[in-house]
């Protein structure tokens, strides 16, 4: 009796084991499977490092727990609740989860409550399936006794140096080259689909922080800075600068880049009819560093005249780099003189609104609370109640004003039914709730636009109009219109996905000035506006403007050269190379 009761716990012990190898196995696979098959489309050597990680994270806690059961049941809980919060922000913003995003959870909660978290029958059964992995792992019978803590101490440490080591390991550029470790941080959802979230995200963890450019110096960055002091003319006199209104409006932008669709209405008509005319009015294509989402990086390389192409895919420098007081547009004008408002009509902690604005220098910053007697489409103030805000504060004026207004009227999610919104633009062969909803908001935008600009075509004193999209809608609302043009989102050419990045923008004002047409990035923009408006530019923006002569798109997304080709980082001049250093200047020293 005792012989079989010995050979019960011998083998109850080893199918311990066995469990303590073999979950962690089962749960990258499962953690990959609520997006896609991790045991096809993960290359052969990634599969391993994910596992391996994976299998000295469980032995670590248990020697923290003491129990296989406990390590077990806490990792596969942390990777199925990871991979299911992964699963809704790629679906929401066409991009994964990154380690910064853990900066965005303020931002994130405020905005859950507009979008669908209806699971789909793949989620389903994933979760089911880690559930069902929970309880297997309750079987798991191995533990160590309490009275062995050296040995529990010893241990945990030993997996915990083990776990840094492969980390720093996997982090180095070489090594991952060597094991085609896909390590290109510009293309985050393909990246993440090769090599597997985990260990995506320990190759994301150095972009944390930004590393000084190569051959940095803060003196020769400020003796060059100086070549540009009083660098550029100076077109107005004393007392007649123009008020600036700035409109970075949420998610607009003419889905027509992406390829020719029939809609039952035209979409922008009032915007279409001012391109065409070109009355005082420069326009043309932006290219931001965003898509779907992470409205706060247009606005960032709009107000500083920084770009994203110098900064880690996906991270947010409202929430990780902006901590004091640096050069930006709004303080630079209000040197000159002028009021500066930062408004939006939602709440002041999205993207840390509330303590970046004063950092770059307005002296006014309204949100939500102050916007009374405003209307809403779906959950959001429109964008014609913004724009009376806007007019009401011009009206009330002291001195020239720069007011900059992010909109939320189009903000996701686009499927969702309202009482207070019928969506009512349809696509010729296509039937899809969500683009009809994002096309009928975008005719608001433009009806509501349209009005701004017949308010300020009326005054007197000199206004200028900037208005842009911060970026283009997330892949299931552009998925109908590309697949109209014989492509989906997973098959998109290199010049497909670079239109992708790309939304109207206009600068208007109600006097004469040069009209034209050009593309440019969003760094560039508040150059444009002050060069227009007659100021003199920063040195920091005069040393953009002559930059964009030979580099007129640098973003987070591509650089593009004079003559319309796409430059590779390790193609990167020596203009590219003093602005990277410049703006590192500029950031952080």
């Amino acid at each position: 009796m005792d012989s079989e009761v010995k050979q019960i716990l011998k083998w109850e012990k080893a199918l311990s084991y066995a469990g303590l190898i073999l979950c962690p196995i089962v749960n990258f696979y499962l953690l990959e499977g609520y997006t896609h098959n991790g045991f096809t489309e993960v290359r052969h050597w990634s599969q391993f490092f994910n596992i391996l990680l994976l299998e000295l994270f469980a032995w670590m806690l248990f020697f923290v727990f003491r129990s296989g059961a406990a390590a077990l049941r806490t990792e596969t809980g942390v990777l199925m609740v990871f991979g299911l919060v992964n699963y809704y922000v790629y679906a929401f913003r066409s991009l994964p989860l990154v380690p910064w995003d853990l900066l965005s959870l303020k931002t994130a909660v405020s905005v859950a409550d507009n979008y669908d978290f209806t699971p789909t029958v793949r989620i389903v059964t994933v979760v089911l399936l880690f559930v069902l992995l929970l309880f297997l792992e309750g079987f798991c019978k191995l533990k160590l006794e309490k009275s062995r803590w050296r040995a529990r101490l010893t241990g945990g440490c030993i997996f915990l140096v083990l776990i840094c080591t492969l980390t720093n390991i996997l982090q180095k550029e070489d090594f991952q080259n060597r094991h085609r470790m896909y390590n290109k941080l510009f293309t985050p959802v393909f990246m993440w689909q090769v090599n597997g979230l985990v260990l995506t995200w320990v190759m994301e963890m150095p972009f944390l922080a930004v590393e000084k450019p190569s051959g940095y110096n803060s003196g020769e960055a400020e003796e060059l800075l100086g070549e540009y002091e009083n660098n550029s003319e100076i077109l107005l006199k004393e007392g007649e600068m123009p008020n600036m209104i700035v409109v970075m409006d949420e998610a607009f932008s003419d889905l027509s880049v992406l390829g020719e669709f029939q809609a039952s209405e035209e979409v922008m008509p009032h915007l279409h009819e001012m391109q065409k005319s070109g009355e005082n009015l420069l326009t043309g294509y932006l290219n931001v560093s965003v898509c779907g989402g992470n409205t706060a990086n247009t606005e960032f390389e709009f107000l500083t005249g920084n770009t994203m192409a110098f900064l880690p895919q996906g991270s947010i420098p409202f929430q990780q780099y902006i901590k004091e007081e640096i050069d930006a547009v709004p303080g630079y004008l209000k040197s000159l003189g002028y009021e500066t408002y930062g408004i939006h009509p939602y709440h002041a902690g999205g993207w840390d609104r509330d303590q970046v604005y004063p950092l770059l220098g307005f002296e006014n910053a309204l949100f939500l609370p102050d916007f009374t007697q405003v209307s809403y489409l779906r959950n959001y103030v429109d964008d014609a109640s913004c724009f009376r805000k806007i007019i009401r504060l011009y009206e009330n004026r002291e001195a020239p004003a720069f007011i900059f207004a992010v909109t939320m009227q189009n903000h996701g999610s686009y499927s969702e039914s309202y009482n207070n919104f019928v969506p009512h633009i349809t696509v010729e062969g296509k039937s899809s709730f969500s683009l009809s909803t994002y096309l009928s908001l975008i005719q608001k935008t433009d009806e509501a636009f349209r009005d701004l600009i017949e308010y300020f075509s009326q005054e007197k004193d000199p206004v200028m109009v900037v208005f842009f999209g911060d970026h283009q809608p997330n892949d299931t609302v552009a998925e109908p219109i590309l697949e109209l043009n014989g492509t989906t989102y997973k098959t998109l050419s290199q010049e497909m996905r670079d239109k992708r990045y790309q939304v109207p923008y206009v600068i208007w004002t109600n006097y004469e000035t040069e009209s034209g047409k050009k593309d440019i990035s969003a760094n560039y923009l508040a150059g444009e506006m002050m060069e227009r408006a007659g100021l003199p530019l920063p040195a920091y923006h005069s040393f953009l403007q002559e930059m964009q002569e030979e580099y007129p798109v640098i973003s987070g997304e591509r650089v593009v050269d004079s003559r319309g080709g796409r430059v590779e980082k390790k193609d990167f001049g020596e203009k590219i190379k003093q602005y990277q250093k410049l703006q590192y200047y500029e950031m952080f020293e």
